[in-house]
């Protein structure tokens, strides 16, 4: 079978991209990860469908790099909205499904895409141990761990030591290292399904941001460098552990295009 696909990019957090509005293409799990080998096939952290949905202007289905349906991809989903830009949905606000439920987003004009992500009503914090940690939701499962020097932290070895720990093996859970930076946050991410640190998690900056943020109420803009690149996040903190309005922004960004026989 051969199959168009298109190549983006969100900070360094990259996909394939395939138009299955006709609903003809299916795919199973080897093919999937095979397209997105980066020594066999196109290589990709993640590979997503863009289809059709009564009442939307298209569905988002995301799958991990390794084959596996996965939770929402923040980063995934502002490409998905460039894409749909690019190949003809002549409009600039856009409101979509994702596995998580509904998402608007965004082409600004300043070139980024805005994506509104899902509420957060709950934070665990664990902060009585040897490594306090937050534990949160936006979309995707997030540990988040503060740091002193974000150069310093082995992210694979403790990203993977904590992914595939007893508590959250069985789930998985993506492993954010941040360190905060005078005006800005550095995150660093092990995610899951990918199972290795990528430059840049878009609900992973978003979980980070909110908990930067987690002791001021009211309207707040934080933003973040990745190894990817920079990304920003605006959200209502309105206590109690419940965060509103999310926005995601930063640039999602046209690769290449061809075709690849699975």
């Amino acid at each position: 079978m051969k199959i168009n696909f298109s190549k983006y990019q969100g900070t360094g957090n990259d996909f394939v991209i395939i138009d299955n509005t006709k609903n003809d293409i299916v795919l199973s799990r080897e093919q999937i990860a095979f397209i997105c080998d980066r020594k066999k096939g196109i290589g990709a952290d993640g590979l997503m469908l863009l289809g059709n949905k009564e009442g939307y202007d298209f569905e988002m289905t995301y799958y991990n790099a390794n084959g596996l349906e996965g939770s929402m991809c923040g980063n995934g989903g502002r490409c998905l909205t460039q894409f749909a830009y690019d190949i003809g949905l002549n409009k600039k606000q856009f409101k979509f499904i994702a596995i998580d439920g509904p998402h608007e987003s965004t082409i600004n004009e300043d070139g980024w895409v805005y994506l509104k992500m899902s509420n957060v009503n709950a934070v665990e914090k664990n902060i009585d141990g040897d490594v306090p940690f937050f534990v949160l939701n936006t979309g995707s499962p997030h540990y988040i761990e503060m740091v002193d020097s974000i150069n310093s932290v082995d992210v694979f070895g403790l990203g993977q030591m904590i992914r595939f720990n007893d508590r959250f093996k069985s789930e998985g859970i993506n492993v954010n290292f941040v360190e905060q930076q005078d005006d800005k946050i550095f995150v660093r991410t092990y995610e899951r399904g990918v199972e290795n640190e990528t430059l840049s998690c878009g609900t992973g900056v978003t979980a980070a941001a909110l908990i930067s943020g987690i002791e001021k109420l009211g309207e707040q803009t934080i933003h973040i460098e990745t190894l990817g690149g920079k990304l920003a996040v605006r959200f209502n903190n309105k206590g109690d552990q419940v965060f509103e309005n999310i926005w995601l922004m930063g640039p999602g960004t046209f690769v290449f295009s061809g075709s690849i026989t699975v």
